[in-house]
């Protein structure tokens, strides 16, 4: 598997990022979809007694957390240490980081994640096509790969999770210019962690802005999109409700409006 992002630069990053006097003030995009994390432990009708938050960053989960949730103890990972005592994982491939979770959880446990989505800042990835396009005919990579939410499902399965949702939701974000959205992502320790990293000239840059206002800006801002897929996985357990065998159905999709009539 080629190696796509280089983690020595993500944890600069992150180590800058926990070292900034913004980071705090740019917790907003994290802290909500953290919540949203929260609202998903809710739905599961369980008692927990421990529970693992993985790549925790400066503790974002724990905040919209009480003894409902989680009963006896609360166990918190991250890559940078740095972050954690002031967000993610240190970037492993994501089918291998998926096994790795499924391995320690005890049968019958659940993992329920929160990741940015394919479409996330693509009216930011756009502008800057458009700009390198007008001026060399051609594009680079500035925003890291995201992984597409169709593709979420299939992963989940291959890791050995069964019972398997999987749903996307979007945050926009106002911001009076790109720079200002660049300057946040950049305290969230989210910059660009490429391996090959392509250095951007200033006069891309402002046309970039200028795109971005142009085509996405009203009222005197500009929208960034930030696309989160929320999944939820099982690991394998006996007790866990099985699907019927194929053929076994004793009504088809096509006699739903007759539903009432048949059980009459």
């Amino acid at each position: 598997m080629p190696k796509i992002f280089n983690s020595k630069v993500k944890q600069i990053q992150k180590n800058r990022s926990a070292l900034n006097p913004l980071s705090k003030t740019v917790d907003y995009l994290k802290d909500n979809v953290a919540d949203r994390v929260a609202d998903r432990i809710l739905d599961i009708k369980r008692d927990f007694k421990t529970v693992l938050d993985f790549g925790c960053g400066a503790g974002h989960l724990i905040k919209y957390l009480d003894t409902d949730m989680v009963q006896e103890k609360l166990v918190q990972y991250d890559s940078c240490e740095l972050l954690m005592n002031r967000d993610s994982i240190d970037y492993p491939d994501l089918p291998g980081t998926l096994v790795q979770i499924n391995n320690s959880l005890k049968p019958d446990g659940v993992f329920i994640g929160a990741m940015l989505g394919g479409d996330t800042l693509y009216e930011l990835r756009t502008s800057l096509q458009l700009a390198e396009t007008e001026r060399f005919g051609g594009i680079s990579p500035h925003i890291s790969p995201m992984v597409q939410h169709q593709d979420i499902g299939s992963l989940l399965s291959r890791s050995g999770f069964e019972l398997t949702t999987v749903d996307v939701d979007e945050i926009t974000i106002n911001y009076p210019s790109m720079f200002e959205l660049i300057t946040d992502l950049q305290a969230m320790g989210e910059s660009n962690a490429l391996n090959l990293i392509n250095y951007t000239r200033r006069d891309v840059f402002m046309a970039a802005s200028a795109i971005y206002s142009s085509v996405y800006g009203e009222q005197g801002h500009i929208p960034a999109t930030f696309q989160i897929i929320y999944m939820i996985g099982w690991k394998p357990h006996f007790s866990q409700p099985k699907p019927k065998e194929r053929g076994s159905q004793q009504y088809s999709f096509k006699d739903l409006d007759k539903i009432k009539d048949i059980k009459k």
